[in-house]
């Protein structure tokens, strides 16, 4: 069994102007090696300045890795972006593609699987080698549910970040740089202007740590002390859907079934009653800290730690301690 790993560039939170492989990559291509060997695990990635990713791709050592390092490139294009994916694909003869779970993810995956008839499935929790199925979450997180993969066809899986977690240490190979070429055919859409987010915090969909807040914020200002203890512990920031209707936060932070889904290591949900919408969005994180004056708020239950307290008192004190 052949997987192609489809790894996605970030921008580095440390160093301005420098791109890193993300962590969700890192994980998918050790999750692969283990399984399947190195020599059967191929990594693709598009881009510009690429060199870095490229060595944290080779120290993780797949057999090979099918590059484009070029402005063409640095903004997704789904046309380019299918083409090469679909050019690495055959020459690989892969049965597997893998990948995170992103808006860029699933748009190229979806128009590749459509074409050449594969299997796909999205957002998924967990992929079984030997039954050839994926695990995947339904209902606001109610319910998980195993789905076997159709014989006989290659399949593209992508996992929602930070859900695949290799501990161990994994040895691979030496790997082969394979460069594609760029194309001189232009794109069918082209970007017209591209604006970085100003926030230099993770991507909420990203990070291993979330600090959200809700309601009882209070106001927009009052987010400070979520982000004061964010800086401390490289955590990302979001808010519940009352929140955001309440104008604290923005919807690009909203957290729930009519915002983000994540999956974070740590998930610290402040002055959030936990309403089964927020859950749906927030369900599979991996430790779930709630801090609420109500004792008997529904995402006590859900948590698997509690502290009861006023949030304006706990966050500080959490943020003095750290």
């Amino acid at each position: 069994m052949k997987v192609l790993v489809f790894c996605e560039a970030k921008e580095s939170l440390k160093e301005a102007g420098k791109l890193v492989l993300s962590d969700s990559s890192k994980e998918l291509l050790k999750f692969s090696i283990k399984n399947v060997g190195a020599e059967n695990v191929s990594a693709f990635i598009l881009g510009e300045n690429l060199a870095s990713s490229l060595e944290e791709i080779k120290s993780i050592g797949p057999a090979k890795v099918y590059s484009l390092d070029s402005l063409s490139v640095k903004i997704f294009s789904s046309d380019i972006y299918k083409a090469k994916l679909e050019e690495a694909f055959l020459k690989e003869s892969a049965n597997l593609i893998f990948a995170s779970h992103s808006p860029d993810t699933e748009t190229v995956l979806a128009i590749l699987a459509a074409k050449l008839e594969t299997n796909i499935a999205t957002d998924c929790l967990g992929f079984d080698f030997n039954e050839k199925s994926v695990l995947r979450s339904m209902y606001s997180n109610k319910l998980s549910l195993k789905s076997s993969l159709a014989e006989g066809k290659a399949s593209f899986i992508s996992f929602r970040p930070n859900s695949i977690h290799i501990e161990e240490e994994i040895s691979g190979t030496n790997t082969e740089i394979i460069s594609l070429e760029a194309d001189s055919a232009e794109a069918r859409i082209k970007c017209i202007e591209f604006k970085a987010a100003a926030s230099k915090e993770p991507s909420l969909t990203e990070a291993a740590i979330i600090i959200s807040g809700g309601r009882a914020m209070g106001n927009s200002e009052n987010f400070s002390i979520l982000r004061e203890l964010a800086g401390k512990i490289g955590a990302a920031v979001g808010a519940s859907r009352a929140a955001v209707d309440s104008g604290y936060a923005p919807h690009s932070m909203q957290v729930g079934q009519t915002g983000k889904v994540v999956s974070p290591n740590l998930y610290i949900a402040s002055g959030i009653s936990g309403a089964i919408q927020h859950f749906a969005g927030m369900g599979s994180s991996k430790v779930i800290v709630a801090i609420n004056t109500d004792k008997d708020a529904p995402i006590l239950k859900k948590a698997d730690y509690a502290i009861i307290g006023d949030l304006f008192e706990v966050i500080p004190a959490l943020s003095a301690l750290l």
